[in-house]
């Protein structure tokens, strides 16, 4: 397929290269003129513009921060809407609001362009090593037609309803996954201030039924006390806003959701939204005055 890939990010520049492993030809296009440099010299194609990208493309892909840079780059002047090709295939891959999500559905469906919300989860790990989940809303048959792209960056791959169903999933991933680094942060605190050793406990934990998967990835990068970001604090607070918008939207009450969502937003306050999530332990230590 000729894909159009806009968002180079730490998670885009990985999937994009993927995809042109695969035998597509993508056009790679990012506000850092660096990042497409980058991308054109691992056989991407360099686009001087979303309109220079989008042109001509099958598929589109959009990898941004926030529903903003999305309504911007698809709905603006010169956006996406303004330049596919008629059939074309939108897959947002960002992770926005469901609203969002929804909105450009429905204004995509006056331009003839089919639209997917499709975000994933695995963070920087998960997009180098193509072992993604992708949580997929949109129409049964634009999903089908989309596989060979999804297959190309990710493991995991359903399509879980409607559009905007795909944003809901992800943003209930977002808050078990917050809540589990908050669990792991107070663990790890507890265990060090009985004088246990932290690292041999985690060990033992991630054999048994508390074991998963941030235990896996993080557990001694925790306990070293290493933040280096795979996926930022100031991203999983933008997310856990739309998780507890989401609640909202559903009438249902999350109580874990909004406390998870408050350790989030202390982590900010306390200048550490540039570093790792697992960074949720900065804050559980600062509590327990033993930052």
């Amino acid at each position: 397929m000729k894909i159009a890939f806009i968002g180079l990010g730490i998670m885009g520049m990985p999937m994009a290269k993927h995809l042109v492993a695969a035998g597509h030809t993508v056009s790679g296009y990012n506000r850092s003129r660096a990042r497409v440099d980058e991308f054109a010299a691992d056989g991407g194609t360099a686009a001087a513009s979303v309109t220079d990208a989008v042109r001509g493309a099958d598929v589109v892909i959009t990898m941004l921060p926030n529903h903003p840079e999305v309504e911007e780059v698809v709905l603006g002047q010169g956006g996406v809407l303004e330049s596919a090709e008629p059939g074309a295939l939108l897959i947002d891959m960002s992770t926005i609001r469901p609203e969002t999500s929804i909105a450009i559905a429905e204004a995509a469906r006056d331009k003839n362009v089919r639209v997917l919300d499709a975000p994933v989860s695995g963070g920087e790990a998960g997009a180098k090593q193509a072992a993604l989940s992708i949580m997929v809303g949109g129409e049964e048959a634009d999903f089908a037609a989309a596989r060979p792209v999804f297959e190309a960056l990710g493991k995991t791959v359903v399509h879980v309803g409607p559009h905007g169903a795909g944003q809901v999933v992800k943003a209930a991933n977002q808050l078990v996954v917050g809540g589990i680094y908050g669990l792991v942060s107070e663990a790890i605190v507890l265990m060090e201030a009985s004088g246990v050793d932290a690292k041999t406990g985690l060990d033992v934990l991630a054999g048994g039924l508390a074991a998963n998967r941030i235990l896996d990835l993080k557990r001694e990068s925790m306990v070293a006390r290493q933040f280096q970001p795979g996926f930022r604090i100031d991203l999983h607070h933008k997310d856990m806003g739309i998780a507890t918008d989401a609640a909202r939207q559903a009438d249902v009450a999350l109580p874990m959701t909004g406390l998870v969502a408050q350790l989030l937003a202390a982590a900010r306050a306390m200048g550490h939204g540039s570093l790792d999530h697992s960074a949720l332990l900065k804050v559980v230590e600062q509590l327990s005055g033993r930052a």
